[in-house]
């Protein structure tokens, strides 16, 4: 086995119904882990699930409020009933506004995505940790998922690139905190990777434009992640914490 490899490792997944957390599912099932989703839309997960099944991996799924404690905890009680204590924590649940100013928003949209993209991954954060303790893991793995808008943002992306920003820093200050306890704690940042949601501004009129601020000169993809996702869960990532991972084809590089 190399270093990569995530046989017996327990994963919890916030936000598998989509996107990210979806191919996460499916890349890490495949790496030998065994995968827990977590997400409001059962039947998504249900069928992912049974695709990963299908492939010879290990995966359950579990209904999943990011934002109620008690659905928090059951989540976790649910993942240890199918496969024990979890190894590796990814808080992926993430929302959006919509293209609002921080003019155009209003209190519901601000307390929906703060709770959802910052609050609810300190809230899963510490009540995994106490059961890494409780259950004498000896230690553990978190992962927040955070994006390139915690640095470089645009006109409208207002509460979302401000939850990404103190993401991001809330994973440094957790790295430094949950150290004691053994537990690494780091970020992955994707750039604009090309997605159900995203692709309505990537393939935008303006697109042709917006893709000449990434050095690479294209957008990225789901694959593009799987290697850095793979790092960050396994062994391989033993000496890293308080680390973001930017995975954006240089976009970052162009601003600075």
């Amino acid at each position: 086995m190399g270093p990569f490899d995530l046989t017996g490792s327990v994963i919890a997944i916030t936000g598998a119904s989509s996107g990210f957390g979806h191919h996460f599912g499916t890349v890490l099932a495949a790496g030998g882990a065994k995968v827990v989703l977590g997400a409001r839309r059962v039947d998504k997960l249900n069928a992912l699930v049974e695709s990963i099944e299908k492939a010879g991996g290990s995966a359950s799924a579990s209904a999943l409020d990011v934002r109620d404690k008690r659905s928090q905890i059951d989540f976790f009680d649910a993942a240890e009933a199918a496969f024990g204590p979890v190894n590796v924590l990814i808080n992926n649940a993430g929302v959006e506004a919509g293209a609002k100013t921080y003019m155009m928003i209003d209190e519901d949209d601000w307390d929906y995505v703060l709770d959802t993209n910052l609050k609810s991954a300190w809230m899963m954060s510490k009540l995994y940790t106490e059961r890494v303790l409780a259950h004498g893991l000896g230690s553990g793995n978190i992962i927040n998922i955070s994006s390139i808008t915690d640095t470089r943002t645009i006109k409208g992306q207002f509460p979302y690139a401000v939850s990404k920003g103190a993401l991001t820093r809330m994973t440094q200050v957790m790295a430094l905190e949950a150290s004691k306890h053994k537990i690494r704690v780091n970020a992955l940042a994707p750039g604009y990777i090309l997605t159900d949601v995203s692709r309505i501004l990537l393939e935008s009129e303006a697109s042709p434009e917006f893709m000449k601020g990434i050095p690479m000169r294209r957008y990225g993809e789901f694959a593009d992640l799987d290697g850095p996702i793979l790092l960050l869960a396994s062994d391989a990532s033993r000496y890293m914490t308080g680390s973001v991972l930017t995975v954006d084809g240089g976009h970052v590089c162009a601003s600075l």
